[in-house]
């Protein structure tokens, strides 16, 4: 076998190799040392010890008052199926809530399962609580004597800048979260972020790719927009790299700038375009002269979105095709307008990327961040192509709710059953909508584009035809989802977002 065969040998052994992913719920409580102290003395001072308010009376009720609740709901990730005999390395992201203290939905650490091994399985989740950034600290002793106690206790300790603030207990309620634990269980491919930042264009005329990030600051209330762009002719001639940033302000008018176009360079992965530059974990460029200039640092913090099927991206045989790297992120860094400096501290968006032959005869497109790790992505487009450009808009919705994708495959939403029971889109400003149903769920979203609060910009195909983008990273969204239940429709989640949404319309 040649060296080149085994290299291809083993990088297929390689990307056949699977993850593991669950979601792990546990409830416990929290005694912080400050509050332990001052009660201790308190009881002392009144009683002593050994008076009526010992442990079986009203101060030991008391005592009983102080510890905090608090929740851990998680998803774990690790880059291999996990082994019992050995130790996997695994990543942790998910909400922390400690009664009267913290609701972080953007908690993040790390795990170290070793059962076997090392007889344990330790936690490292860090989080923010009133602007400080605190850690929660804990393992489980795993011990065949007592094995479903060992595995389902954490003893912990909370930490502010490396010192003790608490400890607490938390614990694995079997009753009712075993069956949704193990149902949790997922073995992804393992994904690589700057895999799908690498450039699909391979030299063919007729081509549009674009690496877009769209950001919201809930300090300001401000909105960004950073859009990469390579642009192929349909006449072969030379292929140019350009693009625009954007930001919308709570207290102003709408600001934009553009950069490009310049040759392509073909740099991997991502975009380059001169001073403007699209990489995986950093955005950085200036545009007008300076008057825009940012640099930014992205966190993916989800597996990857599919908002057109998983084959589209793979197999470019759609006009187009939509995914998001990571379906969020999170952005440290400086956006600078004009003498004004933004800085992103932890602030939530997106990514995305999009892949075709040019943009839609009309189309609608939709990211919401819904809180607690829920997403939702909306395209409805309308086809160029003839015979499909008559059609209403097929609309492509995907809600990650809760680590799980609804509707299961992206398709549903589009086509239906053979055509029937398809989703519908209603594209007019300045408010949209989208509604659809399956067996047991249905959506409506409905989308407000202020004038005040909308960008107007040309979009150019590869043929040089025009169409006019109508974008709003300051949109309203409400989000109704409901689910069949004994004979009617019941509310399962609602979700509206003020001036958080990120929102366009296309038509020409």
């Amino acid at each position: 076998m040649s060296a080149a065969t085994t290299s291809r040998v083993h990088q297929g052994r390689r990307s056949a190799t699977r993850g593991t992913v669950f979601d792990e719920t546990m409830l416990g409580t929290l005694r912080l040392d400050g509050e332990h102290h001052e009660h201790h003395e308190h009881h002392e001072h009144r009683d002593g010890p050994d008076g009526p308010d010992g442990p079986d009376g009203r101060d030991g009720r008391d005592r009983d008052r102080r510890d905090r609740r608090i929740r851990l709901d998680l998803t774990v990730s690790a880059d291999r199926v996990m082994r019992p005999w050995g130790t996997t390395e695994a990543r942790a992201a998910g909400r922390v809530r400690i009664t009267g203290l913290a609701d972080d939905p953007n908690a993040e650490g790390e795990l170290e399962i070793s059962p076997l091994a090392r007889r344990r399985i330790r936690y490292r989740i860090a989080f923010t609580a009133g602007g400080r950034r605190l850690t929660l600290d804990g393992w489980k002793s795993v011990s065949p004597r007592r094995p479903v106690a060992s595995m389902t206790v954490l003893p912990f300790t909370l930490y502010a800048d490396g010192a003790p603030m608490g400890t607490g207990t938390l614990r694995f309620p079997l009753s009712t979260q075993l069956l949704p634990f193990l149902a949790s269980f997922r073995f992804p491919r393992p994904h690589e972020p700057g895999a799908v930042l690498a450039s699909r264009w391979r030299g063919e005329p007729g081509r549009t790719e674009v690496w877009y990030t769209t950001v919201t600051d809930p300090d300001t209330g401000s909105g960004l927009w950073l859009h990469h762009e390579l642009t192929a002719p349909v006449d072969g001639s030379q292929p140019y790299a350009h693009g625009w940033a954007a930001v919308f302000p709570e207290d102003g008018p709408v600001r934009h700038a553009r950069f490009g176009p310049v040759p392509w360079s073909g740099a991997e992965p991502g975009f380059d375009a001169g001073e403007v530059a699209s990489r995986p974990g950093r955005l950085s460029g200036s545009a007008d002269e300076g008057a825009l200039h940012w640099d930014i640092a992205e966190r993916p913090a989800g597996e990857p979105l599919f908002t057109f099927p998983r084959w589209s991206w793979n197999r470019p045989l759609l006009p187009a095709t939509h995914m998001l790297p990571a379906a969020r992120s999170r952005y440290d860094g400086t956006f600078t307008h004009d003498g004004r400096t933004l800085t992103l501290s932890g602030v939530p968006g997106a990514s995305a990327r999009i892949y075709g032959h040019g943009n839609a005869r009309r189309w609608a497109w939709l990211h919401a961040d819904l809180g607690d790790g829920d997403v939702l992505e909306v395209v409805a487009a309308v086809s160029t192509r003839p015979g499909l450009r008559r059609l209403p808009p097929m609309v492509f919705l995907r809600l990650r709710r809760q680590g799980r994708d609804w509707p299961r495959r992206p398709e549903r939403g589009a086509v239906g059953w053979a055509g029937a029971g398809r989703f519908r889109a209603d594209t007019a400003l300045p408010t949209w909508r989208v509604t659809g149903r399956t067996a047991l769920r249905r959506i409506r979203v409905e989308v407000t584009q202020p004038a005040d609060r909308t960008l107007v910009l040309d979009y150019t195909d590869p043929d040089g035809r025009h169409a006019t983008c109508r974008n709003s990273e300051r949109a309203d969204a409400h989000v109704l989802l409901e689910r069949w239940w004994f004979g009617g429709w019941r509310t399962e989640a609602e979700w509206t977002l003020d001036g958080t949404a990120h929102a366009e319309v296309g038509t020409r």
